[in-house]
């Protein structure tokens, strides 16, 4: 990883209520590195899940190309992510996105 050409960037979404997301540690959150010359995800982590849930979640991400937009991305999370937590993973991935696609405006 080229620290040149990647940008880290962090996205969090508050867990569903009643989860043990939720009352042990309110939020989830995602940490994206992406290259900013390819837009391929090289690497992907999340806060507060189990190491497994992190790892599968992780692997979905990584290699994925961000010039295809976010939607497909999403899909495969939502398909093959079958928990209770899955929308706060969805939109900590989506609010990850949003400060990626603001930065792009920021270098541009």
């Amino acid at each position: 990883m080229k620290t040149e050409e990647t940008i880290l960037v962090t996205g969090f979404a508050q867990g569903p209520k009643g989860t043990t997301v939720y009352e042990t540690y309110k939020t989830i959150g995602v940490v994206l590195v992406i290259n900013t010359r390819t837009g391929v995800i090289e690497d992907a982590q999340f806060t507060v899940l189990t190491d497994l849930m992190d790892t599968y979640i992780s692997s979905l991400i990584k290699g994925y190309d961000t010039t295809q937009g976010i939607n497909p991305l999403l899909e495969k999370v939502k398909k093959h992510c079958l928990v209770p937590s899955q929308g706060a993973v969805v939109q900590a991935i989506r609010s990850a996105w949003d400060r990626y696609q603001e930065s792009r405006l920021v270098r541009k």
